[in-house]
């Protein structure tokens, strides 16, 4: 493994997608930290950047991405672009600015897309995005979020301008030689992008091992799955992992996701007595009528409550709810909480805009990550003007118990058992 295998800059959209990416390459011993903004990580090889550009338009997130890029880029890395696993944001236009800038800089540049992320229930299938065996735009993730009109990620690339083949399971299983033929002929057919299909783990293994070759010609575009395969490919060996310190005082459990399966984590969190749970009504975080005199009565009851033990504060959002000013409410949010914290022993939060505006507004610059509680739930420390364990969970992702674990494990701050 040489250094030029190790440098990696992966730029994502948000902060649970930045750490639930950067974390594979932690996990093969490779130093690792998130971070937003102008926050100041040091020299680690591996650096995840949240652009924070979920919510923005095309031309704005595209121009956000640019500029994370050029602040953070450096000769020999390998660059990775996360994407979300079910389209939301604008991953097409994401792609196509970051590939216009490498190739202006003289790097002849192809975007490797592989979206598929196993683990987590998302695989592609002849090019399209599938969500536990169903496409992506037939799915309540769709319905509640979505950006393009189907699914289908040639038709999603082009919408951006980007010309794209498609490597099909069928090419895909006939091996390394078959899959890297088919990015050389991509490239020298001018194309922009070749979209890999991924079903299994294993599928995806046979894709980073058949890319890794041509890195110096490649942005790779995917999620965690993609990124736990190359991670596997550049640091082969599997280091014991590191124990996360205990934590020495309460820890916060905030959920600002209206994802189902960050509800249902909710319900099964509040319903085991560990918690005290305390409700952030709708109106407050509009700043409705009387939101200023009930922020202040909650932010004292979220102290209070931290005062004798862990707490889970929750949003009052449900699936109906206009979610465009997410951003603002994600920090209207991180106001009523913050004032709070300051005996805080750890914190577990899902949602990227919930977790950025908290962690910044306590002084926090990045996250040094170390484990996982589970598949793309990250554990780490953070960094900055405290040092807290934290735990993140991308909206979407996890089961019913997955909140409940990451209080356990930060609790017990023991290693992980891997298989």
């Amino acid at each position: 493994m040489t250094a030029a295998d190790t440098a990696w800059l992966i730029l994502a959209d948000d902060l649970t997608g930045a750490a639930d990416t950067a974390i594979a390459f932690a996990r093969r011993g490779l130093e690792t930290v998130v971070t937003w903004g102008d926050g100041d990580v040091g020299d680690a090889p591996v650096v995840s950047v949240d652009a924070d550009s979920r919510r923005l338009s095309a031309a704005d997130a595209a121009a956000r991405q640019t500029a994370v890029l050029a602040a953070r880029g450096r000769p020999g890395q390998h660059l990775y672009k996360k994407i979300d696993s079910t389209l939301r944001g604008q991953p097409a236009a994401e792609t196509a600015a970051l590939l216009a800038a490498l190739r202006r800089n003289g790097r002849p540049t192809i975007a490797f897309v592989a979206p598929a992320f196993p683990a987590m229930g998302r695989t592609t299938e002849t090019g399209r995005v599938l969500v536990a065996g169903q496409r992506l735009e037939e799915t309540p993730l769709w319905a509640r979020d979505h950006t393009y009109e189907s699914g289908y990620l040639p038709a999603v690339l082009k919408a951006a301008g980007l010309k794209s083949g498609v490597v099909p399971l069928d090419q895909l299983l006939r091996g390394d030689g078959m899959v890297r033929g088919v990015i050389t002929a991509a490239i020298a057919e001018g194309c922009d992008a070749v979209v890999c299909d991924a079903a299994t783990e294993e599928d995806l293994a046979l894709a980073a091992r058949a890319a890794l070759p041509l890195a110096d010609r490649l942005l790779f575009v995917g999620t965690g799955g993609l990124a736990a395969a190359l991670a596997r490919q550049v640091a082969p060996a599997d280091p014991p992992p590191p124990a996360v310190p205990a934590v020495q005082g309460p820890v916060l459990v905030l959920v600002g996701s209206v994802a189902e399966a960050s509800r249902a984590a909710t319900e099964t969190l509040s319903a085991s007595g560990r918690v005290t749970p305390v409700l952030v009504p709708e109106a407050v975080l509009r700043n409705a009528a009387g939101a200023v005199t009930a922020g202040h009565e909650l932010t004292a009851r979220i102290g209070a409550a931290l005062g004798e033990g862990d707490v889970l504060v929750v949003t009052e959002f449900g699936p109906d709810s206009d979610l465009r000013q997410g951003g603002d409410v994600a920090k209207r949010l991180a106001d009523l909480v913050a004032p709070a914290t300051a005996h805080l022993g750890g914190i577990v939060a899902t949602g990227g805009d919930t977790v950025c505006a908290l962690l910044a507004r306590i002084g926090v610059t990045g996250i040094r990550l170390l484990d996982e509680v589970e598949p793309g739930v990250p554990l780490g420390v953070t960094v900055g003007s405290v040092a807290l364990p934290i735990a993140t969970k991308a909206g979407g992702f996890g089961t019913d118990a997955t909140l409940l674990h990451c209080l356990e494990r930060l609790r017990s701050g023991a290693a992980s058992q891997r298989d």
